[in-house]
């Protein structure tokens, strides 16, 4: 008999980094109750971190183009408290999600990817999704002062321009600086492997 099991869509990036982001969410979301992913990717970050975090409802989020193979990997692997993606683009006006507001955000790897004017978008939509005290945690690399953290992270960066001019590692200060407008004030700055950080706001409105 054949196995019918779907593929899955795979990262070998988040496979890697999952357990050290997760040893770290264990802590700022402990407060939560629901976390709105967004931009989730293959969905290995979803299913883990809601497997870890039993006390929250883990709601993950994409463009509606990547939504399928996203949801055939929550519906084989995801528990209870993982719910159905939903689609998600920070440039829409409205922001059509299942629950009003969200105690915790969380996004991996996305703000390279993203033209800027969309980051920009990100953060400027979260003041209609976040509710009052919600902790945002954001995973990627960045620049500090104009400067790579690494030799690895300026090639890579190189790489992403190349293939998308509009895309690239951002600058932490103009990311804080997006932050701070959204009534964030950065709590933390975490030094996280292959020259990443995990960056974490929190709410004071």
């Amino acid at each position: 008999m054949r196995d019918k099991s779907p593929i899955l869509p795979f990262s070998q990036a988040a496979e890697n980094n999952k357990q050290p982001i997760a040893g770290l969410l264990g802590d700022w979301f402990a407060p939560c109750s629901s976390v709105l992913e967004i931009g989730s990717g293959t969905g290995q970050h979803a299913v883990f971190f809601a497997g870890i975090l039993p006390h929250l409802v883990w709601q993950p989020s994409e463009l509606a183009p990547a939504l399928a193979p996203l949801n055939a990997r929550i519906a084989a692997q995801a528990p209870r408290n993982c719910r159905t993606a939903v689609a998600l683009d920070v440039k829409a006006a409205d922001w059509a999600l299942p629950a009003r507001h969200y105690d915790g955000i969380f996004s991996a790897n996305c703000l390279h990817i993203m033209a800027w004017p969309s980051v920009a978008l990100l953060f400027a939509g979260l003041d209609k999704v976040l509710a009052p005290e919600a902790t945002v945690c954001i995973y990627g690399p960045f620049r500090y002062n104009g400067t790579y953290t690494s030799d690895s992270n300026a090639r890579f960066d190189d790489w992403l321009k190349a293939r998308d001019s509009e895309s690239g590692i951002r600058d932490f200060e103009a990311v804080d600086a997006l932050a701070k407008q959204a009534g964030l004030v950065l709590k933390a700055d975490v030094p996280m492997p292959a020259n990443n950080q995990l960056l974490v706001w929190r709410r004071t409105v």
